[in-house]
């Protein structure tokens, strides 16, 4: 499966410009973040119940274009570990799919405890954890009590009373540059994908030469 139009790719004049938009919301994103976390007193110091072992989907071309940024920088030989360790994880979500079993399988990006593309990581890995609510166009707010880890951390500091922290607009603005990259770009539908599928396709559009690429 290809996710990019091969016109798009060769095309970096045109997207690029959105990627750089797209930087400068995920460091809003990232001060915001902080500024309420601070407030909390939480830090996400890795836990049990790891965000990287929480299967996520990512539903936007141009994040997609933004973490494949960051590979195109990768030797290839660390593209093929990559490759082949998304390929593992993608088969054993299927495998728990298909038996109805519940899984929890490591991000194929997280190695020894660290993101690799930390700095290209998605909306999600970057929101998740502190409470939030989200508006959405039929008036409903939609709100969210956080991760155990904050729970944990901020119950025991009696630092645990609501903090507002309103998503909607960044979401706003996330819909706004993938509208316009996809007026261009002729895009493929709907995109619902985790981490692991997304690497698949990404190394596979970047073309891993011989004899570094082991066919799965």
């Amino acid at each position: 499966m290809k996710l990019i139009p091969k016109s798009l790719l060769p095309n970096k004049d045109y997207y690029l410009p959105l990627l750089k938009q797209l930087e400068t919301l995920f460091q809003e994103m990232d001060r915001t973040y902080t500024k309420v976390a601070d407030q909390y007193g939480f830090r996400c110091n890795g836990c049990i119940d790891n965000c990287c072992l929480t299967r996520f989907y990512h539903h936007t071309l141009l994040e997609y274009l933004y973490l494949k940024e960051a590979m195109d920088k990768f030797v290839p030989d660390r593209l093929q570990m990559v490759r082949e360790q998304a390929m593992k994880s993608s088969r054993q979500m299927e495998e728990a799919d298909r038996t109805g079993r519940s899984v929890r399988v490591m991000c194929p990006l997280n190695q020894a405890g660290r993101c690799i593309t930390y700095r290209h990581r998605p909306m999600i890995c970057r929101l998740h954890g502190i409470p939030h609510e989200l508006h959405r166009p039929d008036g409903r707010i939609i709100k969210n009590p956080g991760c155990d880890a904050f729970f944990d951390q901020c119950r025991n500091s009696g630092k645990s009373d609501y903090i507002p922290f309103d998503r909607t607009p960044f979401y706003r603005q996330m819909v706004m540059l993938e509208n316009e990259l996809r007026q261009h770009a002729r895009a493929i539908g709907k995109i619902k994908l985790t981490i692991a599928q997304m690497l698949v396709m990404i190394v596979d559009e970047i073309h891993i030469p011989k004899p570094y690429r082991q066919d799965q």
